[in-house]
């Protein structure tokens, strides 16, 4: 069965407004700009990124650039596309470092895993660490995860659809022969017969919302993203893709209007001919920008309380687990040998801590973390002599459970530093001199619905044709982008969805390369 033409925007669309200069924003302007639209981008913040943000500490040694947002950055061929629609290039924008390994594991029993890109590094490692059978079941996994995202990623993630029946055709047969409707977790330990291999290509199902036991097989494209395709790091911190994105966007002609943020949308009929905005945090009267078409970036209710209504849905939407972030500065000298970029220290409890996070709205009691030290990779992020140290631990959504985090944060983010000194983490005699926590409140106070930074989650019915499209019914020439719309979560889908914006106002669509 072919596939019917997606559903584009009619009329004109000489000058697009995008609301956001998120990740998502910048793509879809970039696109944009490359098919001969105007584009002006408004942002409520100073400067670019969204939720790819930042917030500097300075003390008595210096400034340390901490990056608020995601800090692990997979698949960058998607920025490849979205510079290349303006004939420009990522080489001449970023400086991308591949990491390798892209994660060290550490484990509850004191073994460690080191999880490289590279197929035969990869194999020996889990070889001299789990056995030859885990190698065996290394090799399938690996081939399974690689056809999962060649069936994926033109069909499934980098389309625009308008209905399940869009889904109809050989992929999806192929998707189900692999799998992708069964149970990630499962299907994982079906070849891997080491819990600490599973672990670590399963938890990635969490970054979509939902413990990987319960996660769809076809989510294993989240695994091969990072434990296939590589991890990297953009020197000048995760900032520097805004930065850069930006910079190509007015470059290419774009309009980029920082610290104004949108009130309102004027509307003509089912039309919205104008945008209202105004310097952010201020009552002064909002400006007026006449527009041919809108593309809307924030949060889903936001971008619902701008469109005045927010579509029907048989089950109201579930949104993701959310996160604790703590950041701290720490004395450089006295960081562990062999500390590594990216540690994922996992507890020795696994089912339980989904269990406690998703169902029951607790803390978990035995955490799972994930430790990020930019400097081992730029050391430019911090002063000399220290060195800055992420902590993220996953933790309830607001929807699921409240807790008084600003009584209860602080003693938090000491307990957590105090499981990361008795896991030989960090030094336990080595005090912070200071210390910045990010909690469900905080996400919440920024627009993230239900307190969390990761949107809506890609449960079976928030997923594909079933998750908030992108095309509003309710006004003909307003388009969502951004992680609560299609494809989902993350800096790859999110980068897609700027580009599946644009093709639903220019009618041209553009595949992606099935492997990177």
């Amino acid at each position: 069965m072919s596939r019917t033409r997606p559903r584009t925007i009619r009329g004109r669309t000489d000058h697009v407004v995008v609301v956001g200069a998120g990740l998502a924003g910048l793509s879809t302007a970039l696109h944009l700009l490359g098919a001969g639209r105007r584009v002006t981008v408004v942002e409520r913040d100073p400067h670019p990124g969204g939720r790819a943000g930042r917030a500097d500490v300075t003390d008595a040694w210096g400034t340390h650039l901490i990056d608020t947002g995601p800090t692990v950055l997979t698949m960058p061929g998607l920025l490849d596309e979205a510079f290349a629609a303006v004939g420009d290039r990522t080489a001449d924008r970023l400086d991308l470092v591949r990491l390798d390994p892209a994660y060290r594991a550490e484990f509850a029993d004191g073994s460690a895993i080191s999880v490289h890109t590279g197929a035969e590094e990869m194999e020996h490692e889990v070889r001299t660490v789990c056995g030859p059978a885990s190698a065996d079941g290394y090799r399938r996994l690996r081939h399974w995860l690689t056809e999962l995202y060649r069936t994926e990623i033109d069909t499934f993630i980098g389309a625009n659809l308008d209905s399940p029946v869009d889904l109809l055709g050989p992929e999806l047969v192929r998707l189900a022969t692999l799998g992708g409707f069964g149970r990630l977790g499962p299907k994982v330990a079906s070849m891997l017969p080491d819990p600490r291999l599973r672990r670590i290509f399963s938890f990635q199902a969490l970054y979509a919302g939902v413990a990987p036991d319960r996660a769809l097989g076809a989510y294993g494209v989240i695994a091969y993203m990072d434990t296939v395709a590589g991890v990297w790091f953009p020197r000048g911190g995760m900032r520097a893709l805004g930065t850069a994105l930006a910079g190509a966007v007015t470059d290419a002609g774009g309009e980029i209007l920082h610290g104004r943020e949108v009130t309102g949308l004027a509307r003509r009929g089912d039309r919205v001919d104008a945008v209202r905005h105004r310097a952010t945090g201020t009552a002064e009267t909002p400006d007026r920008m006449p527009c041919d078409a809108v593309v809307l970036t924030p949060e889903l209710p936001v971008c619902y309380r701008l469109l005045g209504h927010a579509p029907r849905r048989p089950v109201r939407l579930r949104w993701a687990p959310s996160a604790v972030v703590v950041h701290m500065g720490l004395p450089a000298g006295r960081a562990p040998a062999g500390a590594h970029h990216h540690t994922i220290s996992f507890g020795d409890a696994w089912e339980s801590t989904f269990d406690e996070i998703v169902d029951r709205g607790r803390l978990m009691s035995d955490p799972s973390l994930l430790v990020t030290r930019p400097g081992r990779t730029d050391p430019g992020v911090q002063p000399s002599g220290r060195e800055l140290v992420s902590v993220l631990a996953p933790c309830p959504n607001t929807d699921r459970a409240r807790f008084d985090w600003p009584r209860l944060g602080p003693a938090y983010a000491a307990e957590l530093r105090d499981v990361l000194a008795h896991r030989g983490l960090v030094d336990p005699a080595a005090e912070p001199s200071w210390t910045r926590l990010s909690t469900p409140d905080d996400w919440e106070r920024a627009g993230m619905a239900a307190g969390t930074p990761f949107s809506a989650a890609h449960t079976f019915a928030q997923t594909g044709p079933f998750r908030p499209r992108n095309l509003v019914r309710s006004a003909s020439n307003v388009v969502l982008a951004g992680c609560g719309t299609t494809p989902g979560v993350g800096i790859p889908p999110v980068l897609i969805s700027g580009r599946l914006a644009a093709e639903r106002i220019t009618g041209t669509a553009r595949q992606l390369r099935t492997l990177p």
